[in-house]
């Protein structure tokens, strides 16, 4: 279902931890999700910081898929969805 989600949300997604916890901080987003495959020491930040914004995250299980759901040709560990 998330992977339906981020492909529907094209134009209003943040891809990559980095450009995620920035958005989650500035108050952009709506929802975080994040790939199981991931490297944990670094989803953990978006999951944290995700908590304590009451910000929805949903986990996928593939950063393959999840690079797919946003069209990009590599694996993406988190994606953001914009407000």
């Amino acid at each position: 279902m998330s992977y339906e989600k981020v492909a529907q949300a094209k134009s209003e997604i943040v891809i990559g931890t980095k450009q995620t916890l920035k958005a989650m901080k500035n108050g952009e987003v709506n929802e975080v999700i994040t790939a199981d495959d991931a490297d944990q020491t670094m989803t953990m930040k978006v999951v944290r910081l995700a908590r304590e914004l009451r910000i929805p995250h949903t986990r996928v299980s593939s950063m393959k898929e999840l690079g797919n759901a946003c069209g990009i040709d590599v694996g993406a560990a988190t994606v953001a969805i914009k407000q």
